[in-house]
């Protein structure tokens, strides 16, 4: 088992957050029983009937995909099968109790979080690096509060007054992560159209343009914009987000935004064609700099 031990070593990092990160944890502890069990030499198969599990229930836990973690039982029992030395049991043990602490964003209803929108929350909370494209919208965390409002009512045009304001309060306080001693880098690229289309006023706009300028001054966030005089750019029909995580204990994770629902994608295959169409993207796009002066024509001609 010892060369497991350098795994669990690099965990410490993980203990030390000042903030909860379920979504994370989860995945570290899931990540970490997969890789006892391989050095046990059992297939999943072998190990959850062994303990007594079904294979669907271990491969959630590896997973750490479940809105909850695994009980401590639970992973008691698949350390011992795998003769886990007692220091990395300690170790896991650890994490796992620090999974269990809910993150901000779970502490709303889940009608307003479900789960596919709680894990996305949850792991842009944890990433080290964020790339995000879209192709309607400003992306969600460098949206203005106005500019949220203006998205949640087009999206639920019927929705009630406090529906209203209880989203755009999730939403708007995912945009502190931006805001932390530790924020991630954020690499941003905008089609021209969103500058464009006008939601909720022209003074909305005008603001939410204002912001992007502001926000692409952090030596953490960058933003590009793809023209629209561009032909042929290889952009993707929806939006995508492109998570990283410190170290190399996780995937990188590809998040597809649909209407009603997600995907997320950890195969590095699939991840890395995604990285690469991101990269291509990019080459297409205005310079950062020439971003913002494409931001600042843009409110001048259409939003003075």
């Amino acid at each position: 088992m010892s060369a497991a031990s350098p795994h669990v070593s690099r965990l410490a990092p993980y203990l030390d957050r000042t903030e909860p990160a379920p979504t994370l944890l989860k995945m570290l502890v899931g990540v970490q029983l997969a890789g006892f069990r391989e050095d046990a030499g059992l297939s999943q198969d072998q190990a959850a009937r062994e303990v007594g599990f079904s294979a669907a229930k271990l491969s959630r836990i590896e997973s750490g995909k479940s809105r909850r973690p695994p009980t401590e039982r639970d992973v008691r029992a698949l350390l011992e099968r795998y003769g886990t030395e007692e220091y990395e049991v300690s170790v896991l043990l650890q994490l796992l109790e620090r999974a269990g602490e809910p993150g901000w964003w779970q502490r709303y209803d889940k009608r307003l979080m479900p789960e596919w929108f709680d894990r996305l929350v949850g792991l842009q909370e944890a990433a080290a690096t964020i790339r995000t494209f879209e192709i309607q919208y400003v992306p969600g965390l460098l949206q203005t509060a106005d500019y949220t409002r203006a998205v949640v009512e087009r999206g639920l045009p019927n929705a009630p007054a406090a529906e209203i304001q209880r989203r755009v309060e999730l939403r708007t306080r995912r945009t502190g992560l931006l805001h932390r001693a530790d924020a991630p880098q954020l690499w941003a690229i905008i089609d021209e159209s969103v500058l464009m289309r006008v939601l909720g006023s022209r003074d909305i706009m005008r603001e939410q343009l204002a912001h992007l300028i502001e926000m692409s001054a952090h030596p953490h966030v960058t933003l590009q914009i793809v023209p629209l005089d561009v032909a042929d750019a290889p952009m993707p029909p929806i939006p995508v987000t492109y998570l990283r995580f410190g170290g190399s204990d996780l995937p990188d994770v590809v998040y597809l935004e649909h209407i009603k629902s997600a995907n997320f994608l950890e195969d590095v295959d699939e991840t890395e064609e995604y990285r690469v169409a991101l990269d291509h993207l990019a080459d297409d796009a205005l310079t950062p700099r020439e971003s913002r002066e494409l931001l600042r024509a843009t409110m001048a001609a259409r939003y003075p």
